[in-house]
């Protein structure tokens, strides 16, 4: 696997599969537009988009876990996130091309950072897919992760 990329995933996807995920990150348009920004890894013959979530104070007191992985103090990885998500529903975020300097410093440094722990990642995604597809919801792990099953029936259907 080459280096990991990021990329923005188009919210009305996210709209559709929050009808089959109850705690998917989906801004209703009540506040500024959300973007959904992450990686993407291969799982089970499906393309995964794993969010990257900005950093947080509370985050500096939470141990890394092989769900969560910290992205420095720059972002998060929440792998029980991770959706499935069709070829035609996501683009590659122009890191370099970024008109806001700040932003485009944060998204450099990410992705420095992201491939840094690329072999992490990419195992810690694997394991995760499949603990819940042997555990269903029988594990601490398996309840907050994302149904897999479920997902990957809604992203052959999306249309």
């Amino acid at each position: 696997m080459g280096r990991l990329k990021i990329y923005e995933v188009n919210p009305n996807y996210i709209k559709y599969l929050s009808n089959y995920q109850d705690h998917l990150f989906y801004s209703d348009g009540k506040k500024a537009g959300r973007k959904y920004i992450g990686i993407v890894l291969e799982m089970n013959g499906f393309k995964y988009f794993a969010p990257l979530s900005s950093y947080k104070a509370k985050h500096k007191k939470m141990d890394e876990g092989v769900d969560f992985i910290k992205i420095k103090d720059y972002a998060v990885i929440n792998i029980n996130n991770m959706v499935p998500v069709p070829d035609s529903e996501y683009s590659l975020v122009d890191v370099n091309g970024t008109k806001d300097q700040h932003y485009r410093f944060l998204l450099q440094a990410e992705s420095r950072e992201i491939n840094r722990q690329k072999n992490r990642i990419v195992k810690n995604a694997d394991i995760v897919y499949k603990h819940k597809m042997r555990n269903g919801d029988d594990t601490p792990l398996a309840k907050r992760t994302n149904d897999f099953v479920t997902l990957e029936k809604a992203c052959k259907d999306y249309s």
